[in-house]
């Protein structure tokens, strides 16, 4: 079983990366979080590794940190959790902020999240709030950090935001969101960003904006 990889960043396509390791590209899933945390196309990095093996596949997913790759492998035990809802819940709130969710019981928090339904989040609390709770994972930095990507040198100019809205789009909608979703979080995204923003500062616009408002909603 692969547990690390290190290697070359060959490509960014969120959520999934290729990763050069020894003449080897290995393709990886990660959440958002992790993705924020990448280095530019060409340079080394360093994740920690899934592996799940299926009769017709053998599917890798990446972790910045040790915290991020045990709750990950918490989801999965859970019924109707399959690794697609565990990356969007992943990439929607930092760890801590879920290990807060279960322990205040926050449905409407976890409902927002893609391919979460009100019994899964249910569920999930239930099978999860004595597991997880802020600390009980081994130590390790916040997920919820700023990318070295946040800002771009050389060129931000309308087309290059366009296509960056385009694939902020599209990573939404491999996360799980509806198109329409997607566009209308993405769009609002782009509305608070400077014209030089980067794909991964819009995703993160916009997944912060999905927490946000379930935050007020529940004040």
């Amino acid at each position: 079983m692969i547990g690390r990889i290190a290697g070359a960043v060959l490509s960014k396509v969120p959520p999934e990366i290729l990763v050069d390791v020894a003449g080897v590209g290995y393709e990886l899933e990660v959440p958002m979080s992790t993705f924020y945390e990448l280095p530019a196309v060409g340079e080394k990095t360093v994740l920690l590794v899934h592996m799940v093996v299926r009769e017709d596949a053998q599917l890798l997913y990446g972790f910045s940190s040790e915290i991020e790759r045990q709750l990950f492998r918490q989801l999965l035990k859970v019924n109707g959790v399959g690794a697609k809802v565990a990356l969007a819940i992943l990439s929607s709130m930092s760890s801590q902020e879920f290990m807060l969710t279960m322990e205040r019981k926050d449905v409407a928090s976890l409902i927002r999240i893609p391919g979460v339904g009100k019994k899964t989040a249910e569920r999930l609390i239930v099978e999860l709030q004595d597991k997880l709770k802020p600390g009980s994972l081994l130590p390790a930095a916040s997920s919820d950090t700023q990318g070295a990507t946040d800002e771009e040198t050389g060129g931000g100019s309308g087309a290059r935001l366009q296509d960056n809205r385009s694939q902020a789009i599209d990573a939404l909608v491999a996360l799980g969101y509806k198109p329409a979703e997607s566009t209308r979080l993405v769009d609002a995204a782009v509305k608070q960003v400077t014209s030089q923003a980067v794909v991964e500062t819009i995703i993160k616009a916009a997944l912060r904006s999905t927490v946000s408002v379930t935050t007020k909603a529940g004040a």
